[in-house]
């Protein structure tokens, strides 16, 4: 039966294409499905709304950072403890989220993160590249390995999130909040899930592999160089 106590939220940009089927798998494990679409400039937002989900609509593209946000605010303004998180462009496979669901209702309040299993994919060159440096960067700072630093597909508790107090506007959101995570003593948990990769040629992607490994760089700066992390115990 879908969940009340967790809720769906997609961000989502130009994703017109893909959005209602994602939204349509969801619904069958959550009750409540949250698409933020990003100053689409397409039918995201109209789709969206189609397939069953609640679509809060940002005037201009914010970042996918910004649109995570967006929805972790509405959840908590409305009392829903967990978010599941997952990507509009269809990568994430909604058939994965009980494995989620399952390690989250374990530790309720740890960052559940899906691990992709990435074996027989062909991944982009400098996609490859900035996880590799996400994962080294964050395990060295953080003191101990952490999971698939670059996925987007996890279970968020809302308000210990929020209260991490990350700012990241674009993809080193995802990056900054599991290092503020692991400095504060949230537990995070990483489980294996399958995802869904097109053929390179066929894939529409928005992250820009340099440029936003410059971002997650610059993150894990200004953390350390923020005050001493209380822990959340």
């Amino acid at each position: 039966m879908p969940r009340p106590d967790v809720a769906a939220v997609v961000p989502a940009f130009r994703a017109a294409s893909t959005v209602a089927a994602v939204v349509a798998g969801a619904r069958r494990y959550c009750t409540r499905v949250v698409v933020i679409d990003d100053g689409s400039d397409d039918d995201t937002a109209t789709r969206a709304a189609a397939a069953g989900a609640e679509v809060l609509c940002h005037p201009a593209n914010a970042g996918k950072g910004a649109a995570l946000r967006t929805g972790l605010r509405a959840l908590e303004a409305s009392g829903v403890p967990r978010a599941l998180t997952l990507d509009a462009d269809g990568q994430h496979l909604p058939e994965q989220m009980p494995t989620l669901l399952a390690a989250s209702d374990v530790s309720p309040q740890a960052i559940v993160v899906g691990v992709r299993r990435k074996t027989g994919h062909e991944i982009a060159r400098a996609n490859r590249f900035g996880n590799w440096v996400a994962d080294r960067l964050l395990r060295l700072i953080a003191g101990r390995p952490l999971p698939d630093t670059q996925s987007g597909f996890r279970i968020y508790p809302v308000a210990a999130t929020l209260a991490l107090g990350a700012e990241g506007p674009r993809y080193e959101f995802e990056t900054e909040v599991l290092l503020r995570a692991a400095r504060r003593g949230m537990p995070v948990v990483g489980v294996p899930v399958d995802v869904h990769y097109p053929p390179i040629a066929e894939r529409v992607s928005h992250y820009r592999p340099w440029r936003d490994t410059l971002r997650v760089i610059g993150v894990v700066l200004k953390v350390l160089a923020g005050p001493a992390p209380r822990s959340a115990g």
